[in-house]
């Protein structure tokens, strides 16, 4: 059985949970959509890492979720960033629409329904604020491109994120691929989101 570090601990801890961005999208709703999201444990890679499921949706069609993909958190031995953040795409992302609000459909899933994206990973920084009290901010590592297929096409995305215990950040972006320029996400700074119940 792995001993886990209590700063991957507490970093499962800080992104596991149902989050929604309402005061960010109520000052500036011309820039924020209202979203939420959801991120679930699910006991994949248990031998060396914790993994968290997450989707959003439109908080006007919850019904309608998306951008489904796996985080797999590991502890690494390099001192400049010891964790770090590993991304899988569901191979057949339509079985496991609605799971960020309904866990029990994410019992099934094996390492074999996922996608390893070599190039979307984020090296983890910490910041001690106090016992037990961590800030962590993701970025990925220089001169990485996080690139997949979605059937004939080439998406890339720019993946970040800064967490606490009760705030979520995300810098993800969409890119497009030929001119570099970001096409839908965090373009105007991060969706800022709050940690409304605990998973």
């Amino acid at each position: 059985m792995t001993t886990f570090s209590p700063q991957l601990l507490a970093l499962a801890h800080y992104l596991a949970g149902e989050f929604d961005n309402r005061e960010q999208a109520l000052a500036e709703s011309a820039w924020y959509v209202h979203l939420r999201l959801w991120q679930r444990p699910v006991p994949l890679f248990q031998e060396d890492s914790l993994t968290i499921f997450a989707e959003q949706a439109n908080i006007v069609n919850l019904d309608r979720p998306y951008r489904q993909r796996i985080m797999r958190l590991l502890q690494e031995s390099n001192a400049d960033a010891p964790l770090k953040v590993q991304y899988y795409m569901p191979k057949n992302p339509s079985t496991l629409i609605g799971a960020g609000r309904n866990g029990a459909l994410l019992n099934t899933l094996t390492p074999d329904d996922l996608e390893l994206l070599p190039s979307c990973v984020l090296n983890v920084t910490q910041k001690f604020l106090a016992p037990n009290r961590y800030n962590f901010a993701a970025t990925p590592p220089p001169d990485t491109r996080c690139c997949f297929s979605v059937g004939d096409n080439i998406i890339q995305v720019s993946l970040g994120f800064e967490v606490s215990h009760d705030k979520f950040l995300s810098y993800d972006k969409g890119i497009d691929p030929t001119t570099g320029k970001a096409t839908w996400g965090a373009i105007l700074g991060p969706y800022c989101y709050t940690k409304r119940e605990q998973y």
